[in-house]
């Protein structure tokens, strides 16, 4: 039914140029695509700009059930940087998700079709009113273990639906979860429950990567040790289970668990007996909807704070504008659920639009390099949101692994997590999309909560390494160190101006001092500093990112993007991927090195040259890496984003510390002794 429902419309190819753009290289969307879309005039950034309060607030009003509606009246910028949305409306986030669904003809509509990693095991498919008596019994499950609302709840789990059902059921009864990525280490989720005062802690015995079980419980007791957590409750994932999937028996890897008696729960037993119905609690806007820590300059994790009644308004909103969503759309985000994408475009998002989500919980090449795409054909996925590092790492693996898919359900395509550069992009659009799909590049935070800045489909252009305009009713601007605008041609911050979103961060959890230095401490009170440098493309507004500043040298007084740099080198057509990282210089005060892969080549002196040239050409002789390390891999997150900061600290020659949270650590000690062997040389 889903796959034939997706192959229903399919795109014309995307025109190119429009006479007011002389861009030779952007698209526009046909008009078969502006008639679908749900925004195709751009009046409405004029519109939104006027009054952007009164915007969201029509927006909120119009898909969000609210038990009290807001007042409009008030003002809610009055102690800025700290500031309301929605003051005095109360609502649930989990009502939204579920329950206006369950009432109404999506009550049978598939919610998550999750694909384990083993292709024996069988897909689950859970429709809106299954999730709904799960979350219901979860949420009546915490409330067993003593969770109230306020309280703190943290979820270590893999992408399994369980993750989901967990942070709904938390929602449900206003307790406030906190989602660790499975990949960290125990330590690295003590530190986050310590911080967070957790109470309880949901887990699984463990997950599958790359057909090899993992303990997760391990890490999870290391987790617990010296917190205030007193109850943990435990999906049973890996443990000994046989199913039969068309009259065969699959007999999964059984797993030792250990269980503290008085502390650890399976799920299972627990979700057995539990009631089905679950009232909602009803919270107000301005009531924490959940903790998310994310990485700090100082090291130690910030614990970002999102409230409830703003940022379901603007995930609900950027899910629908930004992607197009409609009913029969089938929505594949491969982020993991422990990032901010996965929270705004794995779970609630999708859900407060009553859409379809995939959700895979394996590795992208296994047991082959065609899983992902397998799965596009096998369900008829409409749209894919993707990370850059993902694509150049398909792109290594050659267009032939694509081209063995029917990939013709595909209608949009996104990118999220760092800039993209053009020849991935080019790939993506052509290798994937089929020269056919707008390819939505949106930048966003942990801290923003949703995507702010990118293409709408039925509006464009959509321009190779730009990411697109504000979305309407959000006001950026880039900035000099000065704080004065800058000129279309030059580059700076990028900066949020308030009225800030409705879903941005609210505050540091217990450090009010941090989120006022970190994010107003630059240009005041009124002014949102990203700490991302970026360009202005156009007289449209269209913008440019340029990477994080603190990835931005100054080589002889001049300010390069390593993003930039790393997008020239990419641009050779020997080059699959490339991380660029300052070092100190006593002359020129930061010089860059550069570490790159290459395709199907050795390294040597003369690609080394020609890339030289390619830097000189592209930006300039000031941007010449001062040393090309060719190599076979780079440090990556289990999710799959390079480690920049470990990268810096073997150009320095400091301690490099744990690096059992990578997917590949024996990546480290390899470019140490390349990086020895450069020195003596």
């Amino acid at each position: 039914m889903v796959e034939t429902m997706a192959r229903t419309r399919l795109l014309k190819p995307i025109k190119w140029v429009r006479e007011d753009l002389k861009k030779k290289d952007s698209f526009w969307p046909t008009e078969e695509l502006k008639k679908k879309a749900w925004v195709s005039n751009e009046l409405i950034y004029k519109e939104a700009a006027k009054d952007p309060v009164a915007f969201w607030g029509k927006l909120a009003r119009e898909e969000i059930d609210w038990y009290e509606e807001f007042s409009s009246e008030k003002t809610y910028w009055e102690d800025l940087p700290h500031f309301k949305w929605f003051v005095d409306g109360k609502l649930n986030a989990c009502y939204n998700a579920l329950d206006r669904h369950v009432k109404a003809w999506r009550r049978n509509k598939a919610a998550i079709i999750w694909e384990p990693e083993s292709v024996n095991e069988p897909t689950r498919v859970l429709t809106y009113y299954d999730l709904f008596l799960k979350v219901n019994k979860f949420a009546n499950v915490l409330k067993s273990l003593g969770v109230k609302k306020g309280d703190r709840v943290g979820i270590y789990l893999p992408l399994i639906p369980e993750v989901q059902i967990a942070m709904l059921a938390c929602a449900r009864i206003g307790a406030i979860h906190s989602v660790v990525f499975s990949a960290f280490s125990g330590r690295s989720l003590k530190e986050r429950m310590i911080d967070a005062e957790a109470k309880v802690l949901v887990t699984a015995d463990g997950y599958y990567r790359r057909g090899r079980s993992l303990n997760l419980k391990a890490n999870a007791d290391i987790g617990v040790e010296g917190t205030d957590i007193k109850s943990v409750v435990v999906v049973k994932r890996i443990g000994l289970e046989v199913d039969t999937v068309d009259g065969r028996k699959i007999v999964r890897l059984g797993l030792d668990t250990d269980m503290i008696e008085g502390r650890d729960f399976w799920w299972h037993d627990l979700m057995k007996d539990a009631d089905s119905y679950c009232e909602p609690e009803i919270m107000d806007s301005e009531d924490t909807l959940f903790i998310l820590y994310t990485s700090g300059t100082t090291g130690k994790p910030k614990g970002i704070i999102h409230e409830t009644g703003g940022y379901i308004t603007q995930a609900l909103w950027t899910t629908k504008w930004n992607f197009d969503m409609h009913d029969e759309d089938l929505f594949w985000c491969t982020a993991d659920v422990g990032w901010i994408t996965g929270h705004t475009y794995s779970c609630y998002g999708p859900l407060l639009c009553g859409a379809t989500m995939v959700h895979f919980e394996g590795a992208p090449n296994y047991p082959d390099i065609g899983r992902w795409w397998n799965i596009i054909q096998k369900y008829g996925v409409t749209i894919f949101y993707t990370a850059p590092t993902a694509i150049r790492m398909f792109m290594q693996w050659g267009e032939e692994w694509p081209k063995k898919y029917d990939l013709s359900s595909l209608r949009i395509l996104g990118t999220v997590g760092e800039p993209i550069n053009k020849e991935a992009w080019m790939w993506y659009f052509k290798h994937i999309g089929g020269e056919r799909c707008p390819l939505i590049d949106t930048w966003w935070q942990t801290e923003t909560g949703g995507a702010l800045i990118n293409s709408l489909p039925g509006i464009g252009p959509f321009i190779p390494t730009v990411a697109g305009r504000s979305f309407p009713g959000i006001t950026s601007a880039i900035l000099d160190e000065e704080g004065n605008p800058v000129t279309k041609d030059e580059g700076g911050y990028l900066v949020l101006k308030s009225p800030f979103a409705p879903g941005m961060l609210r505050g540091v959890f217990k450090n009010p001092e941090r989120y006022e230095k970190t994010y107003f401490g630059v240009y005041g009170n009124k002014t949102y500093y990203t700490s991302d440098g970026a360009r202005f493309l156009d007289e449209m507004g269209n913008i440019r990112l340029t990477g994080r500043v603190d990835d931005v040298m100054k080589v002889a007084g001049h300010r390069l993007s390593t993003a930039e740099l790393e997008n020239a080198l990419t641009e050779h057509p020997s080059v699959v991927e490339c991380a660029v990282v300052a070092t100190p210089h006593p002359i020129k005060g930061e010089v860059p090195i550069a570490f790159v892969i290459l395709k199907g080549e050795e390294g040597s002196d003369t690609i080394r040259k020609k890339l030289m040239d390619q830097v000189n050409q592209m930006i300039g002789p000031t941007a010449r890496p001062d040393k090309i390390i060719f190599t076979e891999d780079l440090p990556k997150t289990r999710s799959g984003k390079i480690v920049r900061r470990l990268l810096k600290t073997l150009v320095k020659g400091e301690k490099i510390g744990d690096v059992t949270t990578l997917m590949n650590p024996e990546s480290v000690e390899i470019l140490r002794k390349k990086l020895a062997s450069t020195k003596q040389s």
